[in-house]
């Protein structure tokens, strides 16, 4: 699956609170109020979002910093990204070869120690410590990159710290709404807040491309530690809010621990459909990230300026975050429904075949660009909703272990595979671009193939366990 695109413990004990249900019935009022009476901008607003969504007036204050935490970590994070990918044409092909392993393996330490970490703190003191540690860390870089400190080695730093800056600031996200939110709440609510991220996806972009040849690239730094910090804020303020949710019934998402990975990486081995989701992820990642190498190997012989190049990646960042958010809102739920998960999730091997075959056709700038935006939207809008609704047919411990496993060893030993593997296909054999994209066409004919075998299996894994 491509980048981006890619989601503890109680911090408190208290009796649960019995209050009304939103669906229950208001006690009746006055109908005629007071001539001097005028609703209030507060209830007005209160009014406007119990009409949008399920929400009980308890619940708005906690929603809303909910969904404003959510906008600011993602806004901050794609403000970041495409600077990342500045810095990955920088580096180079090979260069990237070296960036994509190394993100692997800080991955697979980072992990585990998170994990730890957030077992061992309360996450009132982790999430402030981590967030400032971050913010810190942007401002170290924005020193260096202005004091033109900016060699290979620096961008290279940068590039793994972005990855690893993405894994725990989402995590810890998800973590929080885990603390605050029961499980009946997340079903009501869980929609409304994840629009928030998708809205700071929309906007981090845009910010990019709109000031990124006013301020320059290195100041925008300033502006996602504007954003982080606004994120820090909104976790304060969701701290003070009352949701009186029930603490026993508080969603179990507990940061994944080394022994996690290793009892996942066990079940992947050992069921069939594990190991063909794993694989579907590992062919995936395989063919995006050949993409990835391909659109930044472009990008560098075709523009010379470096502000030019991260307009360009906020771009199309902006643009996958458009047809996304319109494809979820207009065509997921009923091609889910209509086609089943096995054809949903071959709706993006499907449009790879037809991308590479473009490619092949016109290796040119803007053709990559096309069929990495529609690749891209296509994975967000179908392909990883359906890819996370194959999980629903396993046991619940095999769901938690094996998905944490194929979620980051698995994805992450896919983009540092795929680095090698097209590099060496291009320097030692010396193919060319539309050479490279025929030859990867059989992999994505096998994920095609995986993913509509996958989809027939969940089918029957379903009924047996007798899930709708």
């Amino acid at each position: 699956m491509p980048d981006g695109d890619k989601p503890g413990c109680a911090t408190c004990r208290r009796e649960p609170v019995k209050r009304q249900s939103w669906s229950e019935k208001v006690p009746s009022r006055p109908m005629t109020p007071a001539p001097s009476s005028k609703p209030s901008v507060g209830t007005g607003l209160v009014a406007h979002v119990r009409s949008l969504v399920q929400v009980e007036a308890a619940e708005i204050a906690g929603l809303v910093w909910s969904a404003a935490y959510f906008f600011f970590v993602l806004a901050a994070y794609y403000i970041v990204r495409p600077i990342r990918e500045e810095m990955g044409v920088r580096v180079g092909r090979e260069g990237l070869n070296v960036l994509f392993t190394a993100v692997f393996f800080v991955m697979i330490a980072a992990v585990p120690v998170f994990g730890w970490v957030a077992t061992r703190f309360k996450r009132s003191a982790v999430i402030p410590i981590v967030y400032v540690f971050f913010i810190a860390n942007l401002a170290l870089f924005w020193g260096a990159f202005s004091a033109g400190l900016g060699g290979s080695w620096i961008a290279g730093a940068f590039f793994v710290w972005v990855s690893v800056f993405n894994l725990f600031v989402i995590s810890l996200f998800w973590s929080l709404m885990s603390d605050t939110w029961s499980a009946p709440q997340a079903k009501r609510l869980y929609g409304c807040i994840a629009a928030g991220g998708s809205a700071g996806a929309f906007c981090g972009p845009l910010l990019t491309q709109s000031l990124v040849k006013v301020l320059g690239p290195t100041n925008l730094l300033l502006v996602s530690m504007a954003l982080l910090t606004a994120a820090l804020i909104c976790v304060g303020a969701l701290r003070r809010a009352e949701v009186a949710a029930d603490v026993d019934a508080r969603i179990d998402k507990s940061p994944p621990k080394l022994q996690d990975m290793m009892s996942g990486a066990i079940r992947v081995w050992q069921s069939p459909y594990l190991f063909g989701i794993a694989m579907v992820v590992l062919l995936a990642n395989l063919i995006s990230t050949y993409f990835y190498f391909e659109q930044n190997r472009i990008v560098g012989a075709t523009l010379s300026d470096a502000a030019e190049r991260v307009q360009l990646f906020a771009r199309i960042d902006l643009a996958v975050s458009i047809l996304t958010i319109l494809a979820q809102i207009f065509l997921t739920a009923s091609l889910m429904q209509r086609l089943g998960v096995g054809l949903t999730a071959g709706a993006l091997p499907a449009v790879v075949i037809i991308g590479l075959i473009a490619i092949a056709a016109a290796p040119t700038l803007w053709m990559i660009v096309i069929v990495v935006v529609i690749e891209r939207a296509v994975a967000f809008a179908f392909a990883n909703p359906a890819f996370r609704v194959l999980y629903t047919a396993v046991p619940p411990e095999d769901k938690y272990k094996a998905q944490n496993f194929t979620d980051t060893v698995v994805y992450r030993g896919g983009d540092a595979a795929s680095g090698w593997l097209f590099s060496t296909m291009a320097k030692q054999a010396g193919l060319s671009l539309a050479a490279t994209a025929l030859l990867t066409l059989p992999l994505a004919a096998v994920w095609l193939w995986l993913a509509l075998k996958l989809g027939r299996e969940h089918g029957l894994h379903a009924k047996t366990q007798g899930q709708p």
